[in-house]
């Protein structure tokens, strides 16, 4: 469980977040959503470090992360995974190469250990055989799950995925949310998403919070949501004249 204590965020004089608090619970896809510049990517990167929290505190499972030190995150980072947008793989090296990345950092697995890892982390997201492969001659969609594998690689206990569906067709990201779905479940992992896609948040939102303004402006999950008379939620979810009659049509039935 993470859990974000009233904090806030500015970059000189222009604050971002304003005295947000969310839980992220164990063992459930926590999304968080919103329009572009509202402070979804700035809230995530506080919740891993990558930004310090000028007020307020991050916990992991009680562990008051803003208030370590550099040295001190390094063993609650060892149990973060992380899903890039881009995939963020490593042109030169192999897609088994890419998955045992973490664990040549961070682990002293021998090379028969590593490669034992990577192969069961690859045979979990569905990719067998391709070990030797570059990841400029893998598809879209297999970079994804290349990313997946190397996020698990470590067994960890969060789990950040940015824009997982960005720049997939349809198909292959109803194949990457329920791979995230399933590995959370499975593994009992904290993830949370950041998203655009009305899909996952209908699909595999479990627990949802929508960022306005700097603000939490909205909590609940994917059947709260198709509800809710929050106007700048409605407004955001169902900006689609399709999302507009799913919505009409949940309402009546």
């Amino acid at each position: 469980m993470i859990v974000v204590d009233n904090i806030s965020k500015s970059f000189g004089d222009t604050q971002i977040l304003f005295d947000v608090s969310a839980t992220f619970m164990e063992g459930r896809v926590n999304l968080i959503i919103g329009a572009s510049g509202q402070g979804k990517s700035v809230l995530t990167k506080c919740i891993v470090g990558l930004h310090e929290v000028d007020q307020g505190a991050v916990l992991y499972d009680g562990r008051d992360f803003s208030a370590m030190n550099r040295k001190e995150r390094i063993e609650i980072r060892k149990e973060i995974g992380m899903l890039f947008q881009g995939s963020a793989l490593f042109d030169s090296l192999t897609v088994e190469e890419n998955v045992a990345f973490p664990l040549k950092m961070f682990t002293d697995m021998s090379q028969e250990e590593m490669r034992e890892r990577a192969n069961f982390c690859l045979n979990r997201v569905n990719i067998i055989n391709k070990n030797d492969l570059l990841p400029a001659e893998t598809s879209g969609g297999m970079q994804k799950r290349i990313a997946i594998a190397r996020a698990i690689a470590m067994n960890p206990k969060y789990l950040f995925c940015d824009e997982p569906n960005s720049g997939l067709d349809p198909n292959t990201s109803i194949v990457i949310d329920n791979l995230i779905k399933e590995i959370t479940y499975e593994y009992n992992i904290t993830t949370v998403v950041i998203t655009h896609d009305m899909n996952s948040v209908m699909e595999i939102g479990d627990h949802i919070i929508f960022i306005n303004q700097g603000k939490k402006w909205w909590e609940g999950d994917n059947k709260e949501i198709i509800k809710t008379d929050n106007q700048e939620v409605v407004d955001f979810v169902y900006a689609s004249s399709f999302m507009k009659n799913l919505r009409e049509k949940m309402i009546s039935s």
